[in-house]
């Protein structure tokens, strides 16, 4: 059976806000659907596919969050789970499926 039979909505069915430190969003296969930086900060975070906050390099990442305070589209399933790792200084959120 496929993971989302009528595809991910839009906007994701779930948020995580208040992001500041390395967070398992997800422990299960779901969609990363957008990224809003709340705070800028000093260096750049990461997302990855994982269920765990250590380990995770450029092999299981699927994209980066920008240094800069915004919202952009992600939209990049992940097979293993969603791990959100925000850079120094950030606040994110995200919305995901």
């Amino acid at each position: 059976m496929a993971l989302y039979p009528n595809g991910p909505t839009p906007y994701g069915n779930a948020t995580a806000l208040g992001i500041t430190a390395a967070t398992v969003v997800k422990a299960a296969p779901g969609v990363v659907v957008t990224v809003s930086v709340i705070v800028a900060g000093s260096a750049a975070g990461a997302i990855y596919d994982a269920t765990s906050t250590s380990g995770n390099s450029a092999t299981n990442q699927v994209a980066p969050i920008l240094a800069t305070a915004g919202t952009y589209a992600v939209k990049m399933p992940c097979t293993t789970g969603i791990v959100v790792i925000p850079g120094t200084g950030q606040t994110v959120a995200v919305s995901y499926d």
